[in-house]
């Protein structure tokens, strides 16, 4: 490995570490604007885990970075109201309760005389939603903002309607093989007259503005038709006979579904590819997309446990839909700065994986169980719906839910999450998802 390659992937890998503790402070300083807004007392805004490297108190909050680039938190006084005989600090043997007793103290043990009208649990549950929702809110217009800007100026590789080249002969897709046989009939842009730098202006008379628009018309059409070309300034027409062929399926939004085959219509030509710029309409298209696919993701993790042992601790490969930690992504970033291709697709490409990554925090942190945001968000919700519903049924107030009774669950939560972790993080080390 040369010293340049070396250079430029600490180079990619800092560039990661930056985007990500951005990315964890615009988290938490929704947490702590929003926080602040209500009238909650924020003792600490930390960036990091572990050993503090560095902090300034100001105000009634110390901010600072922790050693572990891994996360971030703000500690909020009273996240957990009083036990029902209103004392707080651990007072039982028994170990279950003992986490919920533990927890309960640790919420109040920074209490300062007057605090008692700062506390977070005496905050009415829309507020507390809008407190713990903010954090992952912020990740989310990040994403968005990033995404779509780099959408809009710099662009996706997209395929367009000019011809990169012509098959000669008719190869069913699902052969996996580019050589024609002698018995493979010729292939109908060939025996048309298609020629490499054509760019199809318009089939059957109707205008053709995209790929997606082409290669449908293609696949709906076999038998005659009439392809118009832009060939050296001058369009010329050009008369087909589309033959049925074995095509790769796509799925919904024009994706190809990998080892799926239908039977359709085909013309037998490469579309060229270019770095395209998309329109605010396609971008918002694009990003819901994203969205989706990172629910899909979320839903998938457990499906793809085995695979990751595999990959980590056998001869399993590792997919390219694998799961990656921050260890892993920071080596995509080494790779991405290694890549022989323009700066700007080089930054392009960081961006996006730093839209992804925040993306990826929204949705994990929305997940309703504790000690993740959700977890909160989904308490404050419970304690809205019984208060409105003991007020309407006319019963007594029960009060704020007890968020702390869940905590032998979200230690159990918790250690399911760091075991995971600990997975991804062996396998992003011992066999790591690669771009090169």
């Amino acid at each position: 490995m040369s010293m340049t390659t070396i250079l430029m992937t600490v180079l990619g890998i800092a560039v990661f570490v930056v985007g990500l503790l951005f990315s964890i402070a615009w988290h938490e300083l929704g947490h702590l604007s929003t926080a602040k807004l209500f009238g909650i007392r924020v003792p600490q805004y930390m960036v990091g885990f572990g050993p503090t490297i560095w902090s300034r108190k100001k105000g009634d909050t110390e901010y600072g970075f922790k050693a572990i680039p891994a996360g971030g938190y703000i500690r909020m006084i009273g996240m957990f109201p009083p036990g029902p005989d209103g004392r707080i600090e651990a007072r039982s043997t028994s170990p279950w309760r003992g986490m919920i007793e533990d927890a309960r103290s640790a919420a109040f043990e920074e209490l300062e005389p007057g605090d008692e009208s700062r506390l977070f649990y005496t905050r009415k549950p829309w507020k507390r939603v809008i407190v713990m929702f903010a954090g992952p809110f912020m990740n989310l217009v990040l994403a968005v903002a990033i995404f779509m800007g780099v959408a809009m100026t710099f662009g996706f590789q997209t395929q367009t309607t000019e011809v990169a080249g012509v098959q000669q002969c008719v190869i069913a897709q699902s052969e996996n093989r580019d050589t024609c046989k002698t018995s493979d009939p010729v292939s109908p842009a060939k025996a048309a007259g298609l020629e490499e730098g054509d760019t199809i202006v318009a089939f059957n008379g109707q205008k053709i503005d995209d790929w997606a628009t082409l290669s449908d018309k293609i696949r709906q059409t076999i038998g005659p038709a009439t392809i118009t070309v832009r060939r050296d300034g001058q369009e010329q027409t050009l008369n087909a006979v589309l033959k049925k062929n074995a095509v790769a399926k796509k799925d919904g939004h024009g994706e190809v579904v990998p080892d799926q085959y239908i039977s359709a219509g085909y013309l037998g030509f490469a579309a060229k590819t270019e770095i395209l710029p998309l329109s605010f309409g396609d971008s918002v298209v694009r990003m819901g997309d994203m969205i989706e696919n990172g629910v899909d993701s979320i839903i998938a993790l457990p499906g793809k446990i085995p695979d990751l042992w595999n990959a980590a601790f056998s001869d399993g490969e590792r997919g390219d839909d694998s799961p990656v930690g921050v260890v892993g992504a920071a080596r995509i970033g080494g790779e991405v700065m290694n890549l022989d291709i323009p700066a700007q697709n080089q930054i392009a490409m960081m961006l996006f994986l730093l839209a992804g990554f925040n993306l990826s925090l929204f949705l994990f942190n929305m997940l309703p169980l504790l000690p993740l945001d959700g977890g909160h968000i989904a308490g404050a919700l419970w304690e809205a719906l019984r208060r409105n519903a003991a007020r309407v049924f006319r019963r007594p107030d029960p009060g704020p839910f007890d968020v702390a009774k869940l905590m032998p669950v979200a230690y159990v939560v918790a250690g399911v999450f760091i075991c995971f972790t600990l997975l991804v993080l062996v396998a992003d080390i011992v066999n790591p998802v690669k771009i090169t």
